[in-house]
């Protein structure tokens, strides 16, 4: 429970992360345009950021998040946000952060939705020492509603053993993380 409860945390904060970065691309003119690409073109970059890094904070003066990506893109057409290499620690005023990144990562145009491209990898190490590491190849997450999900492999490492399966659903908002089809455990009891 203690293990889905952080996976959840987890979960959460790179959601929040990932609609603050989206909530900074909003701008009220862009809600007046009409999207204009031609069949087969290259999208329009209206910016980029290269070797972004985003630190935010909690009302404590404590560590929020940080975030990093090599290369940060805006979509003018389609107003999404793409990042290239995304590496977020979070740590939610905590001392062990979460540890989250990717290869590529989708944020959308409402900032409601996050899609994790390619070599996903969530670890955390808790106050034991105990690492637990969560790899799939896609996962999106939808903050507002605490829910991610992915129809991918998902393997799941931590102290006691590996667990993996295809497809995953977890409602972070109270902990649950389901594993769709073809379940496989292998744990040690101590």
């Amino acid at each position: 429970m203690l293990r889905k409860m952080r996976f959840a945390v987890l979960l959460t904060l790179i959601a929040a992360l990932l609609v603050a970065v989206g909530y900074w691309n909003i701008r009220p003119e862009s809600f007046m345009q009409e999207p204009s690409v031609a069949s087969g073109a290259t999208p329009d970059v209206d910016f980029y950021v290269i070797n972004s890094r985003t630190v935010q904070y909690q009302p404590d003066g404590k560590r929020n998040y940080e975030l990093t990506a090599d290369k940060l893109e805006h979509i003018k057409a389609s107003d999404i946000s793409l990042l290239t290499k995304p590496d977020l620690l979070s740590y939610r005023g905590t001392e062990l952060p979460w540890h989250v990144r990717s290869e590529r990562g989708e944020v959308s145009a409402e900032g409601d939705e996050v899609l994790l491209i390619d070599q996903v990898k969530v670890e955390r190490t808790d106050a034991k020492g105990r690492p637990t590491i969560l790899t799939t190849s896609r996962l999106t997450v939808w903050p507002e509603k605490d829910y991610a999900e992915t129809n991918q492999a998902v393997r799941i490492e931590a102290a006691n053993g590996v667990t993996t399966a295809t497809g995953m659903k977890a409602y972070m908002d109270d902990g649950r993380m389901l594993l769709l089809s073809n379940v496989r455990g292998q744990h040690e009891l101590r």
